[in-house]
């Protein structure tokens, strides 16, 4: 082998075969989720697609919370963040869907639905996950100030 090559390394797929394989049954249940949402409350042609906005800010709040739980009280299992935060809720929030609602309503003559809807997405899903970590880091300092619970 000449210098400076390497060989490559057999083991890095079986070290992130695990994290693949929880990345994907986590995205088929939040796929699954918002799939279910759309046929609860389907979106007339035309209309503000409130159910996708509500899924994906949701999702956004829920990742917040993941974020301050998982990333600075709780010591999870190294699968955790992979499985809920990019599989689960990466599955359930859809940036395809918002993106196809936007051209559809612009194509369909509704830009300026297709615009609120651009526009509100956007900053309920930034306040949503901005809201999400500010709020669980207070209970999370409520909870431990007050000896309510373990934070670790």
């Amino acid at each position: 082998m000449a210098e400076g090559t390497r060989r490559p390394r057999h083991g890095a797929w079986h070290g992130q075969g695990p994290v693949v394989c929880v990345v994907a049954v986590g995205g088929a249940i939040g796929a699954a989720a918002r799939y279910g949402a759309s046929l609860l409350w389907p979106t007339p042609a035309g209309a503000f697609p409130w159910t996708t906005l509500l899924v994906n800010v949701v999702g956004c709040a829920l990742i917040g919370v993941l974020l301050a739980l998982i990333g600075e009280v709780w010591a999870a299992h190294r699968l955790m963040r992979p499985f809920v935060g990019t599989g689960v809720l990466g599955g359930f929030t859809t940036f395809s869907t918002y993106a196809v609602d936007v051209r559809r309503l612009v194509v369909d003559g509704h830009a300026a639905t297709g615009a609120a809807y651009l526009v509100a997405t956007l900053l309920a899903a930034m306040a949503a996950v901005w809201g999400a970590v500010v709020g669980t880091r207070r209970v999370v300092g409520a909870v431990g100030a007050y000896g309510g619970g373990s934070t670790g």
